[in-house]
């Protein structure tokens, strides 16, 4: 198999098991790209991103670049890659860049493509309440992820993911499926097909989108929490304040409970439950505005509330 010489895109934790993967592969990475560090936690210390940091432990070069823009494209050029490989980096490819290395690009994406092309494809998977998801390898084209595939796998989403675990998991074995299809591409053994059937888009999830309407069924106000924990990070509004909604579940045992109208918080024995349009769900974990994270029963207790409706 011949070995190729790589260079790897990425920024975010999930794109880090790829990378580790492609680096004990026996291929060469001649340079990794990544976003520049960020400002991060209450003191807004200037931090590398997840690929940087695992990069410099894996002593690769590393290029931040917010931009993919001439200079980078030169940098990369000069290193001479036969495949461009890209996971959840955050910024577009394009020619020159495109065409640069010997095989072009490939993209490692979790969804099932055509379904849900875009920055945030766990998320919406969960917010719809899918079945399932999986991971996709395809060809990097002009297109936003419209390339043909090389290779996919399939996995199920169970009642209690949430975007990070989901994603966490797919970032294991999609990895796993990437360093495979690079295999493929080294020993000419790699086929790919065009995308077949309708296309879906998932669009970046903003703060007003983790905003959770009480009015909905509880299966899909729980289907949003899912798909925005944890980040941006589910939330209600109460007497005027932001409470952040760490960990909700669907509320089992509450026969005796009484009729709670959307948005009615309550607590039933030892649970916080609250309203939706036919069942309750059991709220276990909250942040209130300026407080730390606690458990619902305690911040119920330390309120004094014996009801209130979220706005």
């Amino acid at each position: 198999m011949q070995k190729l010489r790589l260079v790897f895109a990425g920024t975010p934790a999930a794109a880090v098991p790829s990378l580790e993967r492609l680096a004990g592969s026996g291929h060469e990475i001649v340079a990794v790209v990544t976003r520049p560090s960020a400002p991060l936690g209450r003191k807004r210390v200037l931090t590398p991103s997840p690929v940087a940091q695992a990069a410099e432990r894996l002593g690769l070069e590393v290029i931040e670049a917010a931009r993919l823009d001439d200079e980078v494209t030169s940098r990369i050029a000069a290193s001479e890659p036969d495949l461009g490989v890209i996971v959840a980096y955050g910024g577009l490819v394009r020619e020159p860049l495109l065409s640069s290395p010997v095989h072009g690009w490939i993209n490692l994406h979790f969804s099932l493509l055509p379904a849900w092309r875009g920055a945030a494809p766990v998320q919406h998977a969960l917010i719809n309440d899918e079945p399932e998801t999986g991971a996709a390898v395809f060809r990097l084209v002009p297109e936003l992820d419209a390339g043909d595939v090389l290779g996919e796998l399939v996995h199920p989403i169970r009642a209690d993911d949430t975007a990070g675990s989901l994603l966490a998991e797919l970032a294991v074995s999609g990895g796993a499926l990437l360093a495979e299809v690079v295999d493929g591409i080294a020993d000419g053994s790699a086929r790919s097909v065009p995308q077949r059937g309708e296309s879906s888009f998932a669009p970046k999830l903003g703060i007003d989108d983790a905003r959770l309407d009480w009015s909905a069924p509880a299966r899909r106000v729980l289907a949003r929490y899912r798909g925005v924990t944890p980040e941006p990070g589910a939330w209600t509004t109460l007497d005027g304040a932001r409470l952040k909604l760490l960990e909700l579940a669907s509320a089992h045992d509450v026969a005796d409970a009484p009729s709670l109208v959307p948005g009615e918080f309550a607590a039933v024995g030892r649970q916080v439950l609250v309203g939706t349009a036919d069942a309750p769900v059991e709220v276990m974990r909250v942040q209130p505005a300026g407080r730390t994270a606690m458990s619902a029963a305690d911040w119920w207790r330390g309120s004094g509330r014996s009801g209130a409706v979220a706005e």
